[in-house]
């Protein structure tokens, strides 16, 4: 019963990373086809993130996975 929490709760959190990371393409396009002042600050602003964040998350994931792989070997 716990894995199939477990799986599900996984598929939520990606459904909304999926969700999350097209919003900041949609967010780039958006701002790299405005003429604002203020457009070319936020265009590099929403690509540093669309860099930026999916590493940190696989990142966290590695870190995750390195300290669960720890804990289970510890009696």
């Amino acid at each position: 019963m716990k894995n199939s929490k477990t799986s599900k709760t996984k598929r939520i959190l990606a459904a909304i990373g999926a969700i999350l990371l097209f919003g900041m393409y949609a967010g780039t396009l958006v701002f790299a086809l405005i003429d604002h002042p203020a457009a070319q600050g936020l265009l590099k602003a929403s690509i540093a993130c669309t860099i930026i964040l999916p590493v940190l998350l696989y990142a966290f994931i590695l870190v995750y996975r390195i300290i669960k792989k720890d804990e289970k070997t510890d009696p």
